[in-house]
């Protein structure tokens, strides 16, 4: 891609990152240490000791999505994303829908993991004080302001110190997990039930119905493996780096999850007594810290959780600029957000916009006591709420991206651009991920008890979105105008130096 010398800052970003800078944002994203921390509990009353097979599933459906992603990105690359896979393929309107789907998911994550980082400061604090049955906590609204305080600042940099921090959080994180999975299998589990690999079998009476409900929760742990497609426009080579970095996600997350919970179930035991103390951990990585290696490590872990809800908030904070610099280049929305800042190469006064939002809803919901979710904790209450509406907006983009890759391998006019390479698995996979989707969004929906519940509400927003697709012709014309104009700026992946 060739810009001109000029001194305008609202012009397509130069690609200059690096693969490991796309790879860092994707993993910080999916915060691997949060969904091992806290993602398992939910699932004990379903599926019982069968988690590891449940994540294991889990990991098959979402590498289905992950699939037409890289089929997509080798090809298309954007900062918007999804917005521009599927308006590039399948048309402005259903583009339009796509990212704007995407955006409420990222803006979601972004408030809730930023009410998280409260919530795991004060276990922090709550753990300095042993034996106090009334530890001091902060307030919470106050650690928020604190973090905001700090992403707005980093917000504004260069976004390799912000891959530089990310990785770093998630990498103490993960050779943590490692330190703890070694000593589990050293010692051989719990006692009582030992290494029991039957953790992977439909043994226990577990239903199939069961199953597939403990799938969703699994399912949603890798939400944001496909945050480094946003980065589409700054990183070097995109149609090489940007799928490495989608698969070098899953394959290091996806391995991760499914031993990483295989541990924690035997580490707890799979007896009746070692699930009951898995279900009611507050973390479970924290508590196996303290049982096999000691009090100080568990410390150590929830420090490292603590950081990581904190890298999460960043990356979709970054994530969530990045499509907003794409909407309002494109029309739709401020043209201030249009804007590459010159220093840092990229849209900072979008991610500004995205992390005062959070600061502002957050200090809004403690202020109102609302949302309540039954945890008895508030910061953590406002993390479900959003977190899962957000989810429910990321599974209807997957829907429409699984719906692109199959449309560009099997329509006429892509067939010069993939040469017809691939047509079978390119259309069998992406529709096979598409029923995947469907019964995660179903599962996800239908025991919805209020119209404020928090699955309905991120429809809500995607109803919107539907809205405005469809009845806003100009623009959708102009968003079409657009995106010819920047993917015919951005050269196939042929003729990009190698």
């Amino acid at each position: 891609m060739t810009t001109s010398a000029t001194n305008d800052t609202d012009q397509l970003p130069h690609r200059r990152l690096p693969f490991w800078v796309a790879l860092a944002l994707s993993v910080a994203t999916v915060g691997p240490t949060l969904a091992m921390s806290g993602n398992g509990q939910g699932l004990i009353a379903t599926v019982g000791k069968a988690i590891p097979l449940v994540f294991l599933i889990g990991l098959i459906g979402v590498s289905l999505v992950g699939y037409s992603f890289v089929r997509l990105t080798r090809h298309l690359n954007h900062a918007g994303s999804a917005y521009a896979l599927v308006g590039g393929t399948v048309g402005p309107r259903a583009g339009f829908f796509s990212g704007f789907a995407m955006l409420g998911a990222y803006v979601g994550f972004s408030i809730g993991t930023l009410a998280l980082t409260a919530a795991f400061t004060n276990a922090f604090v709550a753990q300095l004080q042993p034996g106090n049955e009334h530890p001091y906590q902060l307030p919470w609204m106050a650690v928020v302001v604190v973090g905001a305080i700090i992403s707005f600042a980093l917000a504004g940099r260069d976004i390799r110190l912000l891959a530089k921090i990310l990785l770093g959080i998630e990498g103490v994180g993960i050779v943590a997990m490692i330190v703890l999975v070694i000593a589990i299998f050293a010692r051989g589990g719990a006692s009582s039930t030992g290494f029991d690999v039957s953790v992977f079998s439909f043994s226990g009476g577990v239903s199939a119905s069961a199953v597939l409900s403990g799938v969703v929760a699994a399912f949603l742990s890798w939400a944001g493996f496909e945050a480094c497609a946003s980065m589409g426009e700054e990183t070097d080579n995109p149609g090489r780096n940007i799928p490495r970095a989608l698969a070098g996600t899953l394959i290091l997350t996806g391995v991760l999850f499914v031993v990483v919970m295989f541990a924690q179930v035997i580490g707890f035991g799979t007896d009746e007594a070692g699930l009951a103390a898995f279900q009611s951990s507050g973390n479970t990585l924290g508590d196996l810290g303290s049982r096999y290696i000691g009090q100080w490590f568990s410390l150590i872990i929830i420090f490292t959780a603590t950081v990581a809800a904190f890298g999460c908030h960043m990356a979709t904070a970054a994530t969530s600029g990045r499509m907003l610099y794409a909407f309002g280049r494109d029309g739709f929305g401020p043209k201030a957000l249009a804007h590459i800042h010159e220093a840092t190469g990229g849209p900072r006064r979008a991610t500004w916009l995205v992390v005062g939002l959070a600061l502002v809803v957050d200090l809004i919901c403690g202020a109102s006591g609302w949302p309540v979710m039954g945890t008895g904790n508030a910061a953590i209450d406002t993390y479900f709420l959003f977190a899962v509406a957000g989810s429910v907006c990321l599974m209807v983009c997957y829907l429409l991206v699984e719906v692109a890759a199959a449309w560009f391998v099997g329509a006429p006019k892509f067939v010069a651009v993939h040469g017809g390479q691939g047509k079978a698995p390119g259309l069998v996979l992406p529709l096979l991920g598409a029923v995947v989707i469907l019964v995660v969004l179903w599962f996800n929906v239908k025991d919805a008890e209020t119209w404020l519940a928090a699955p309905l509400l991120g429809l809500y927003w995607c109803a919107v979105g539907l809205v405005i697709a469809l009845a806003a012709s100009g623009i959708a014309k102009r968003v079409g105008e657009s995106l010819t104009r920047e993917l015919d700026l951005t050269p196939p992946v042929q003729a990009e130096a190698k």
